[in-house]
């Protein structure tokens, strides 16, 4: 298997357990340039809130996008924005990606903000 195809291997075993649960989830996605945040219904229909570093208000305040201050931003306005949805318990979907660098940087971020995962 190809590093590609072993995420998102991983990806699917964690989404399975997060589907039978029923829970509301934060969904990330990272390329090299980018990073991406997406509060999903439990049913999976429906996306609530997102965020990402192609918005111009994240985007403006930063100098590069791919990198951990970028994520942290991201996770900060993800959280905002789910909070005033009502929404203040989610499962951390990583989309198989490994918890270090920015996915960890977002996740600090959005329970620093006020989500509980």
């Amino acid at each position: 298997m190809d590093k590609k195809n072993t995420r998102l291997k991983r990806a699917t075993k964690l989404r399975c357990k997060i589907r039978q649960q029923k829970a509301i989830r934060l969904s990330i996605h990272k390329t090299t340039q980018h990073i991406y945040a997406q509060v999903i219904s439990g049913d999976g229909t429906t996306t609530l809130a997102s965020s990402s570093t192609n918005q111009s208000e994240i985007k403006s305040g930063l100098k590069n996008t791919g990198n951990i201050t970028a994520a942290a931003e991201v996770g900060k306005s993800i959280a905002q924005k789910a909070i005033a949805a009502g929404i203040t318990e989610v499962a951390f979907d990583r989309s198989g990606f490994k918890y270090h660098g920015r996915v960890k940087a977002l996740a600090d971020a959005a329970r620093e903000a006020g989500l509980k995962f």
